[in-house]
């Protein structure tokens, strides 16, 4: 359906109503979280928060047990450098990543980034500037004062060893950085989107975070059409208001529960961490799993139907079987993990066992052909092991997130998919 709207030369229709406020819902969600996490979580920029790596304890958006994981917000200016320092790490997995106001990555530090300096210090600077730094860091530019940082740290069967590197990666930050506080927004959540709320302040929002999308001054010009529009009155208002719930949040949420490549009940993007225009995707990715990395150094399959096409829920039993010739050890050069996670608000789901992934360590077992069946469901089915029963709650929806870090490249290239979540 195309309506169009027009009045003192402006025309607005559903196309531009539906591409502008996804466009813009991206920023606003990176701007929510920033909020969050300075202001009620009380985090301060340029210094780390290691989360916890009880599963007990994660109260927190998409949480991974396979990991521990801290993060923060740097937050430079014109005169002054953050440097970070990452310790030596060896037959582990980990990355430094970087994102921007948007949900891009800026860069990843590790030994596949950085060969000839894995470790030691890092400088960054905004763009543009050139501040003292130490004579033997590696300089990297942010695009703006402030990047979002997350730190990765493969527990494998050791999570006391990764926790002591996590805590080895320290922060050297000058007192005297003059930081900008994050623009306040109106309140929203998962649930309850913002409508024509989300143009207000259009050009102070703008302001904020360059993007690096190849078509942002289009989209952007896109969104102050709509917001012109709602300035010229109250039924201005009502119709970009009636566009927006009747066009743009269909088009948003009808892709949240499968976009990208659809295979099996499970959606791969590859295009995150770095979406050229593809505006839906970074809205999704930021919405329900903010902060996603860059493909080459995590793929995510996004687990939402079974084979009933029919989404995933506590009432029924599925299963995910692997053939000995493709198991998913095989398909990453460092490991693998599958979540269960709750929708809308993507937390995990208590279970007595407090058990919420199954990975490379937590013992899943394989058949005597060398296959490999991984089953979920709110009781574990008869004559199935507990390593490889991932446990679901009845009457409530959900969602899986299968990782697979540093992806193999024919996985890479959507030669090779993962199995179908079959019903049981």
């Amino acid at each position: 359906m195309v309506i169009l709207i027009m009045n003192a030369n402006l025309e607005v229709n559903a196309e531009l109503v539906k591409e502008s406020y996804v466009y813009l819902l991206s920023r606003y969600l990176v701007l929510r979280q920033e909020n969050f996490d300075t202001k009620e979580d009380k985090i301060p920029y340029n210094t780390l928060k290691h989360n916890s790596v009880s599963p007990a304890d994660a109260n927190f958006v998409n949480p991974n047990f396979d990991v521990v994981y801290s993060e923060a917000w740097i937050a430079v200016d014109d005169e002054h450098a953050v440097v970070l320092e990452v310790p030596e790490i060896k037959n582990r997995y980990y990355t430094v990543q970087l994102l921007d106001g948007w949900g891009e990555v800026v860069t990843n530090i590790n030994e596949r980034n950085f060969p000839e300096h894995p470790h030691g210090k890092f400088a960054f600077v905004k763009k543009g500037t050139n501040p003292s730094i130490p004579s033997d860091a590696i300089k990297i530019e942010l695009p703006s004062e402030k990047v979002k940082v997350l730190l990765r740290v493969e527990q494998k069967d050791d999570p006391e060893g990764a926790v002591k590197l996590q805590k080895a990666f320290k922060f050297d930050a000058p007192d005297n950085i003059k930081i900008k506080e994050p623009l306040e927004i109106p309140h929203f959540t998962n649930a309850e989107f913002l409508l024509e709320e989300i143009y207000s302040n259009l050009e102070e929002l703008l302001a904020t975070y360059p993007d690096k999308m190849p078509k942002a001054a289009e989209f952007q010009d896109k969104a102050r059409k709509v917001a012109a529009y709602i300035e010229l009155g109250d039924d201005q208002k009502a119709e970009v208001r009636n566009l927006i719930v009747k066009e743009a949040l269909p088009y948003f949420t009808n892709g949240a529960k499968g976009f990208g490549t659809q295979k099996g009940g499970w959606s791969v993007t590859y295009v995150a961490g770095a979406f050229e225009n593809d505006i839906l995707a970074r809205a999704i990715i930021n919405y329900g799993g903010i902060w996603a990395n860059s493909i080459q150094e995590a793929l995510y399959f996004i687990g939402q139907k079974g084979t009933d096409d029919e989404l995933l829920t506590g009432d029924k039993i599925y299963k995910i079987h692997f053939s000995a010739d493709e198991l998913p050890a095989e398909l990453a050069n460092a490991f693998w993990s599958v979540t269960l996670y709750s929708v809308p608000d993507y937390h995990v789901i208590p279970n007595e066992l407090n058990k919420f992934c199954i990975n490379n360590y937590t013992g899943p077992k394989l058949s005597e052909d060398g296959s490999l069946t991984l089953y979920i469901a709110s009781e574990k089915p008869a004559d199935v092991d507990p390593g490889n029963w991932l446990p679901s709650k009845a009457g409530k929806e959900f969602s899986l997130n299968f990782r697979l870090y540093v992806p193999k490249k024919e996985v890479l290239e959507g030669k090779v998919f993962l199995p179908p979540l079959e019903v049981f």
